[in-house]
């Protein structure tokens, strides 16, 4: 039976190696955009030229990325946790938490942290 938590890490490092590979194309990005107002280009210029994705929506991709990768961890967590003896008013401190937020972390009523990332991140 494959464990929950450690697949949930291998997603935490898959997301962080995604988002160092994005966060490079934001930051050689954002160096062109400085260079060419730099040289004198109006931003309304700039902002015309730029290549999609922007780089608003590559921030969004990678900050949804973590968003889901940490919420799947959380979740993975909490059971494996709950599932060793810990209740849950233990494992909402250890979180800091509610007890309520454990209680929907065990049930699975969070949101679906999957579906969070959007179109953006398969266009990058």
């Amino acid at each position: 039976m494959e464990d929950p938590v450690a697949h949930a890490l291998e997603e935490v490092k898959h997301s962080i190696r995604r988002n160092i590979e994005v966060g490079t194309l934001i930051i050689e990005r954002a160096e062109s955009l400085l260079d060419a107002h730099h040289s004198g280009k109006p931003w309304s210029q700039i902002v015309r030229e730029e290549d999609r994705p922007l780089i608003v929506e590559l921030l969004t991709a990678n900050l949804n990325r973590l968003m889901s990768a940490g919420g799947q961890l959380r979740r993975a967590k909490a059971k494996a946790l709950h599932d060793d003896g810990m209740t849950m008013e233990q494992i909402a401190s250890f979180f800091g938490v509610t007890r309520q937020r454990v209680s929907a972390l065990l049930s699975d009523r969070s949101a679906d942290d999957s579906s969070i990332e959007g179109s953006i991140d398969s266009t990058v």
